[in-house]
């Protein structure tokens, strides 16, 4: 199975295109994602980037152009019968290392930390969701030594309203998003910095195509 994904987008400051194909080979997945870079001067190696995936297990992204890589792996053990699912991320290019986690506390609440350690910086986040419809997300960054916080709300079985600000820009965020079931999404989202006498919002407008191609031996 080959599926393919095409996603463009457009806001104040830049516009573009993504596209991404990915082939499913049971197990593991590799993936290919392009930008417009890729293609608008002839192909090129620009905003080219592939992926090999073990969902659940590891994965490992290549830059092409910057010949850079980026590890993943992840495993989950369970603490008092609680499963903690840990992702571990290395940056070559960065030299850069982190450590995810997140302990899964029952169906509606979960605690998930970040911790990278050359800058030593640990993030913390707790997310709360009532009733299946309506998810409370604060969370607080040691290095900033400040709070952020998001409430998202479905209105519809696809359709997502988000509300955020982070205390440390003061940037104050509306979204909007869709993902469907079917091909189409999309994503519609607002910004405003509330530190800027201005306050003119930032706008920015994201849709995708979704499709699937079989592969059928003649």
């Amino acid at each position: 199975m080959i599926s393919a994904s095409l996603r463009g987008r457009y806001d104040s400051d830049v516009s573009g295109a993504i596209g991404t194909v990915t082939v499913d080979g049971g197990a593991v997945k590799l993936k290919a994602n392009m930008t417009d870079a890729t293609f608008v001067n002839g192909p090129s190696l620009e905003g080219l980037s592939l992926s090999l995936e073990k969902p659940g297990s590891f994965l490992i992204d290549y830059d092409v152009p910057k010949k850079d890589v980026h590890f993943q792996f992840m495993n989950t053990v369970r603490v008092l019968e609680k499963p903690l699912n840990f992702t571990y991320k290395h940056w070559r290019g960065d030299n850069r290392t982190a450590l995810d986690g997140t302990l899964m506390i029952d169906s509606a609440n979960k605690l998930s930390a970040n911790y990278v350690f050359d800058s030593g910086n640990c993030k913390l986040k707790y997310s709360y969701v009532h009733r299946g419809l309506t998810t409370f997300e604060p969370s607080y960054d040691f290095a900033k030594n400040s709070w952020d916080v998001s409430v998202s709300q479905r209105v519809y079985e696809d359709d997502v309203v988000k509300a955020s600000y982070q205390s440390s820009s003061k940037i104050l965020g509306l979204e909007w998003s869709r993902n469907s079931s079917l091909s189409r999404g999309f994503k519609i989202s607002a910004s405003v910095n509330l530190a800027e006498n201005s306050k003119f919002p930032t706008l920015s407008a994201e849709s995708r195509l979704n499709f699937d191609m079989q592969l059928v031996n003649l």
